[in-house]
């Protein structure tokens, strides 16, 4: 069976595209899913991965990339959560409750008017499969990007992610750094989109983040962790995905959360049952 697999990655180039897509989207989803975890903004992943989807129907709609109406969208979303959120007594989860549910909704009515159901298929639930060379090369371009941007300003980051206050007495724009992470976060969930869809683009932000901080003790550590996690979930995902024709998306998805599962009972610090193993030994 791997040995199948393997022969397809040679001969087809579709699947080369998808394997090379779901590495990079594995890797850059990895990184921005340790900040966004690091400040307890899972929820806020979530809203901003089902806020592109208008803005993917009506770049059908206007026969322009995809990219570009997401991308839009996205940013739209993040800032009229922040906005709503530090302009009003709502908390911010209700602020995102609002925003993608009606965002969520704007986009359906919209395929609707475009006519186009297995568009809509493949937006909700994605096809890493169906991948184009164009498609490839603006993932890779914008994983450059947000990769880049998280190197050179990581310091601020890292700082602004655990102590927002010290960060504001150092005299640190705080606002403009988050942000910063949210167009970074809009541009990974458009990349996500198209292998594993708007429905499981969180997981793969959140649940590689969450595996590889049971195991890190610094961030830099903890990036690289999840990063690696989260293009080896693409990896077994894919290819569990290819080889029994099932949706390449979700198999990403539960490789990764079967990554989360192991990790949870086993992980040397913080393992439930090496925690309770030790405990019996103490007793």
């Amino acid at each position: 069976m791997i040995q199948e697999f393997i022969d397809g990655l040679h001969s087809f180039h579709f699947l080369q595209n998808a394997m090379i897509t779901a590495i990079v989207i594995g890797i850059v989803a990895g990184a921005v899913g340790c900040f966004i975890i690091l400040r307890g903004l899972s929820l806020m992943g979530d809203a901003i991965s089902h806020a592109v989807l208008p803005g993917v129907a009506l770049s059908y709609i206007l026969g322009i990339n995809f990219f570009i109406g997401a991308i839009a969208f996205g940013l739209l979303a993040s800032v009229m959560i922040t906005y709503i959120k530090g302009n009003s007594i709502i908390k911010s989860d209700t602020a995102i409750g609002i925003t993608f549910s009606a965002f969520l909704a704007l986009g359906v009515i919209l395929i609707g008017v475009a006519n186009s159901s297995t568009d809509l298929f493949h937006i909700l639930f994605g096809n890493i499969l169906a991948v184009q060379d164009v498609d490839k090369w603006i993932t890779i371009g914008i994983a450059i990007v947000v990769l880049l941007i998280i190197l050179i300003f990581f310091k601020p980051l890292l700082i602004t992610s655990f102590d927002p206050l010290l960060a504001k007495s150092m005299g640190m724009p705080v606002n403009a750094y988050h942000y910063l992470l949210m167009i970074l976060l809009t541009l990974v969930s458009v990349t996500a989109m198209q292998s594993v869809g708007t429905i499981l683009i969180v997981a793969m932000l959140i649940t590689p983040a969450a595996t590889a901080y049971l195991y890190a003790n610094s961030l830099k550590t903890m990036i690289f962790l999840s990063s690696t996690l989260g293009a080896l979930a693409s990896i077994v995902g894919l290819f569990i995905g290819y080889s029994f024709n099932i949706a390449a998306g979700s198999s990403i998805v539960l490789t990764s959360a079967t990554f989360f599962l192991i990790s949870f009972l086993f992980a040397p610090k913080q393992g439930i049952l090496i925690r309770s193993i030790k405990k019996s030994s103490h007793s």
